[in-house]
């Protein structure tokens, strides 16, 4: 089964005769028809609110637009909460939810009136000393440990993962905090990635809200939200069933029922901080071919690489290809789709069946609207490729210009070599 294109050829076509590849490019209408859905799915909830994760997607244009349907930002270090105060949102429109987390971030984040997610319990004693008096809202985020399943299958092992506290340290933190004046709280946890099924949700959300009333009852601290983070995945391979928001947002809302409601504690808000769900289908990496290799192996050169998609070189992670135009032609070549980077692990696809390319073909990498741009880097003296948004009109608009020789060399500015470069070559 063909993964569809959000693109056609012949519009790529006339967008490359302007913006040479490669590059990443945004559907503005599935973006939006995914917030409305996401935005219905909980509307149930009265204190509702999606905080998009910044770091999948940290594009201030892409971020208006789900600023648009009542979202705020999920941020983790200063630079992502400069961008959300850029554009307007501040205040409990961002969590900020970081690790191992610098003094001067928490001050900042307190600055900007910002809902502070604390990942470990030293972090109390941390966070007085670097902004005073602790702020009257806090979050606290947990680690159950163990493995965490879904359906029978290990979905996540928590009990690896650096984040979050224990249940015996989340009780205590609590304890702590409403003697130093906290009045309202929160619990957050992120508990498996990219699942794609419609019970991850439910399932974590039980968990939460059974601790919640537990921790309200032997603490007497007020929650008044709870964060189920991100984990929500999408399907990158064809074929795959992807989640349905509408039934995931039925079935955190039954357990509600089943656990908050009868604890009275009905007026709990539900918050979630989606990146790659909200923003994964809505973009692809457009890049050209530009050379062709018969040895051990058939490989396509692209003028893309890791740069530009980390993710296939970092994880082993698959990411479906449409060669542009040949959607109905046979996939009965197998190649290598390589970039340029001197690592052997710069590949886009491995023995992948195609249909036969050639020099000049457009090929559409899926998926890498979140996760995709954001992860880029300047290794091998690469630069990070232009950012357009195809617009609901059909026009395309430039939202981020691709990095220059300047860009590449600008923090030697304060040198003489800066002066004997020519950055206009």
């Amino acid at each position: 089964m063909e993964k569809k294109t959000f693109v056609t050829k012949e519009q790529l076509e006339e967008i490359v005769k302007e913006y040479p590849t490669p590059f990443h490019l945004y559907d503005e209408k599935g973006i939006r028809e995914n917030a409305q859905a996401m935005k219905e799915a909980f509307a149930w909830n009265k204190g509702f609110k999606e905080y998009f994760a910044v770091k999948a997607t940290p594009n201030p244009f892409l971020i208006q637009i789900l600023r648009e349907y009542g979202f705020g930002c999920d941020c983790s270090s200063y630079t992502e909460l400069m961008l959300s105060k850029a554009i307007g949102c501040v205040g409990e429109d961002i969590m900020f939810s970081s690790n191992d987390t610098p003094a001067e971030e928490f001050q900042y984040a307190n600055e900007l009136g910002a809902t502070i997610n604390l990942d470990d319990i030293t972090h109390i004693e941390y966070l007085e000393k670097a902004i005073g008096t602790l702020p009257k809202r806090i979050s606290c985020r947990y680690n159950p440990g163990g493995v965490f399943e879904v359906c029978n299958g290990i979905m996540d092992n928590p009990g690896d993962a650096k984040y979050g506290m224990t249940e015996p340290q989340i009780f205590e933190a609590f304890r702590i905090l409403k003697n130093k004046g906290v009045e309202e709280f929160g619990i957050h946890a992120f508990l498996a990635s990219n699942t794609v099924t419609n019970e991850y949700y439910p399932m974590l959300a039980k968990r939460l809200f059974e601790l919640a009333v537990c921790l309200e009852k032997e603490t007497g601290a007020k929650i008044c939200f709870i964060n189920l983070s991100g984990g929500v995945g999408i399907p990158y391979r064809p074929g795959e069933k992807p989640n349905d928001i509408r039934a995931i947002g039925e079935g955190v809302r039954k357990v509600y029922e089943e656990v908050l409601t009868p604890a009275g504690m009905n007026d709990v808000a539900i918050y979630t901080e989606l990146g790659r769900f909200m923003m994964g289908p809505y973009g692809c990496l457009v890049t050209k071919a530009i050379h062709e290799k018969h040895t051990h192996k058939e490989y396509i050169g692209v003028d893309a690489c890791a740069v530009n998609l980390m993710r296939p070189a970092m994880y082993g992670a698959y990411h479906h290809i449409t060669v542009m135009g040949k959607e109905n032609q046979p996939c009965d070549y197998k190649y290598d789709v390589t970039g340029s980077l001197c690592e052997n692990n710069d590949k886009f696809a491995v023995d992948r069946m195609l249909p036969k390319i050639e020099k000049g073909d457009l090929l559409v990498i899926h998926d890498t609207g979140a996760h995709g741009f954001a992860m880029g880097y300047n290794y091998n003296g690469k630069l990070k490729s232009a950012e357009l948004l195809l617009k609901t009109d059909g026009s395309i608009q430039l939202i981020r210009r691709a990095e220059t020789p300047k860009d590449y060399f600008a923090t030697f500015d304060c040198f003489d070599f800066y002066k004997n470069l020519d950055c206009n070559q």
